[in-house]
């Protein structure tokens, strides 16, 4: 058994554990949480989400130094992995043998946005698109495809958008260097 099957054979199991759970009267919504902090000279942003940290930077032309991913790449990646993600999940809760998934997303993100003459061109990345390759010896991945349409969470977030809000607290800088 390959090691992506044993996998998909633990995830059914998760799957199946997970949706008990989520019918029962245990259930409640989960507290995501991240935090981004910029770092001295270089400005790098170190991202912390529960122990763990990634680092994001710009390209030198935009006075990075190429240190991590921008955050731009950071959303295709979070989209690429929970795409890979949820056909682990779907292929799982449907029984459909994969030996490998791998999901590259392609973007745009024009620098001229909102410039003269191109107050139109999006300001975020665009002309999103993704290829999903399965290695599998099933022929009929249209349930499959269906069921990651329905479920991914980034891509339906990317394709409905969510209402955010921001609010903005003020440090006195005399309190800060304290």
């Amino acid at each position: 058994m390959s090691d992506l099957k044993e996998y998909l054979a633990q995830k059914r199991d998760a799957v199946l554990r997970r949706r008990a759970h989520a019918r029962s009267e245990g259930a409640h919504p989960l507290r995501l949480q991240a935090q981004a902090q910029a770092e001295g000279r270089s400005g790098v942003r170190r991202i912390r989400i529960r122990d763990f940290q990634v680092i994001s930077d710009s390209l030198p032309d935009f006075a990075g130094y190429d240190l991590g991913p921008s955050s731009p790449e950071l959303l295709l990646g979070a989209l690429s992995s929970c795409l890979t993600h949820t056909y682990l999940i779907q292929a799982a809760d449907l029984q459909i043998a994969l030996e490998d998934v791998s999901v590259e997303v392609l973007g745009q993100l024009d620098p001229r946005a909102g410039a003269p003459g191109h107050e139109t061109t999006p300001i975020y990345p665009h002309d999103l698109s993704y290829t999903v390759r399965l290695t599998t010896d099933v022929t009929e991945l249209a349930a499959l495809h269906a069921a990651v349409e329905r479920f991914c969470p980034i891509l339906n977030l990317l394709r409905q958008g969510v209402a955010v809000r921001g609010t903005v607290e003020r440090i006195p800088a005399s309190r800060a260097a304290a």
